[in-house]
């Protein structure tokens, strides 16, 4: 499958893996439909881009946890181009507190941007992903299939996300349409920075060394290889597919492995 001309839609592009996503499709010769919350960066990464890849690349201001902004920027992306070919469901936030300390407006809002946010994109964007045989993308993670203490609602919204994506799949076995499944590790990004705290305010600095993580850079040459190649899911380090098969085999002996982890934290939540 080339990239050169298809009509690619990312939200959560304002920073991070969306980001570098919209860089290494537009170095495939994508024409871009960029969706954040930032409208100031947004416009300023879609200009770079236009200047430097020479594609086309919009801006959308865009909460994907509004159904009516994400109809709009499908609205956008079939006025501009005139098609979509592939849809990359990457805007997220994360959280960090125990549950039992825990406003629920956290859960809540992790459930509207994570799950929702995938639902209402795909659910407008789906009748021109089917015309066009096109590809939808969930930006995952492996506390998608591995639940991870203090992120209670990250990974329930994770879950949820595969589960639907995986339904998805299913219903659409012989229609033609991609649907893939990307769960990077531990990245390098602002997704800890602006992690909820059990308040629901941002958490402001990370618990983790971001140096030893993987760059969006790296994950964003695996998504779109995978887009490419019409990949059904991505794991994308070895510390995520040792968790994902121990899990099914001794899930008890993970769950002592994964309390170890998280017990080495920057002021650990679980001692």
């Amino acid at each position: 499958m080339s990239l050169k001309n298809k009509t690619v839609i990312i939200t959560g592009a304002s920073s991070g893996i969306g980001k570098a996503c919209a860089e290494e499709f537009a170095r495939q010769g994508a024409n871009l439909i960029l969706a954040a919350r930032q409208f100031v960066t947004l416009c300023e990464i879609a200009e770079q881009i236009q200047r430097e890849f020479g594609v086309g690349a919009i801006a959308v201001q865009c909460d994907v946890s509004i159904e009516e902004d994400c109809e709009h920027l499908i609205k956008q992306a079939v006025s501009t181009f005139g098609r979509i070919d592939v849809l990359i469901n990457n805007a997220g936030i994360s959280m960090r507190a125990l549950f039992k300390d825990l406003d629920l407006v956290v859960i809540k809002n992790l459930m509207n941007i994570n799950f929702w946010g995938t639902v209402y994109c795909t659910k407008f964007a789906l009748p021109e992903l089917l015309k066009n045989q096109g590809s939808v993308v969930g930006v995952s993670s492996i506390a998608g299939y591995r639940g991870l203490p203090g992120r209670t609602g990250y990974s329930a919204s994770k879950f949820a996300m595969n589960g639907f994506l995986e339904a998805l799949r299913v219903e659409n076995l012989k229609t033609g349409l991609h649907v893939m499944i990307a769960a990077p590790g531990f990245t390098a990004s602002n997704i800890r920075n602006t992690a909820l705290a059990k308040d629901g305010s941002s958490q402001g600095e990370t618990s983790m060394d971001e140096a030893s993580m993987m760059s969006p850079e790296e994950v964003a040459k695996t998504i779109v290889a995978g887009v490419v190649q019409r990949k059904r899911t991505l794991i994308m380090t070895s510390q995520g597919k040792l968790a994902v098969l121990m899990n099914k085999l001794l899930p008890a002996w993970v769950d002592k492995k994964v309390f170890e982890l998280f017990a080495k934290e920057r002021d650990p939540l679980i001692k």
